[in-house]
């Protein structure tokens, strides 16, 4: 997922499942079965809801199929609904803020999201760790919503920063800023515990 190109192939698979071959739908979301969980997890950090959320935005994806219009890809699109069954969830539980925390994302020019190299680049051999995972997965946990669901859509999902921004119904602008202040804090709460697994590991690229 690091391209804004719709797939030719899940377009043909498209027309073929809005012309009646209904069996090919799970083929269409097999790719994503596994990274629409794992964001589901994340935001909602409960196993049982996150298969809820899976499964209904699987579900509105198969009803509102004919809707999908092929100006982004499949991919966006589904994690588009996710988010927003995720966000249903929290909200049930009263948990999503109704006011945005960032509400001046457009006014801040002086923070450079761009700056800053790709969280990704962080060692993929140190990531495997199971004591590395633990800790993120709890960093990413206490990131507020609004922050925790950029990052997830961006370094989870792969989605460019327009995409990211697409999803979210927020400008490229606010997208950046709420990607900076995400990774800044995931790395204000990480440096500590990573230095002390290994002070002599660069954790961070951008540091």
């Amino acid at each position: 997922m690091t391209t804004a190109t719709p797939n030719p192939e899940e377009l043909t698979r498209i027309q073929a499942i809005l012309a009646g071959h209904h069996d090919q739908f799970h083929d269409l979301i097999r790719p994503y079965e596994r990274t629409v969980f794992a964001m589901a997890l994340a935001m909602l950090k409960n196993e049982a809801d996150a298969e809820e959320a899976t499964q209904e935005a699987f579900l509105k994806a198969y009803r509102g199929l004919a809707a999908f219009r092929a100006e982004s890809r499949f991919g966006t699109w589904l994690a588009s609904i996710a988010l927003n069954e995720a966000r249903s969830i929290l909200r049930r539980r009263n948990q999503f803020p109704t006011d945005s925390i960032d509400s001046s994302d457009d006014e801040q020019p002086g923070i450079s999201p761009a700056l800053l190299r790709d969280w990704r680049e962080i060692p993929s051999e140190s990531l495997e760790r199971a004591e590395v995972r633990s800790i993120l997965r709890a960093a990413i946990d206490n990131l507020p919503v609004l922050y925790r669901e950029i990052f997830l859509l961006r370094d989870l999902e792969e989605l460019s920063v327009n995409e990211c921004a697409s999803t979210l119904n927020i400008t490229v602008s606010a997208a950046k800023v709420r990607l900076h202040r995400a990774r800044m804090l995931l790395q204000k709460e990480l440096a500590p515990q990573l230095k002390h697994l290994n002070p002599k590991r660069r954790w961070f690229p951008w540091s």
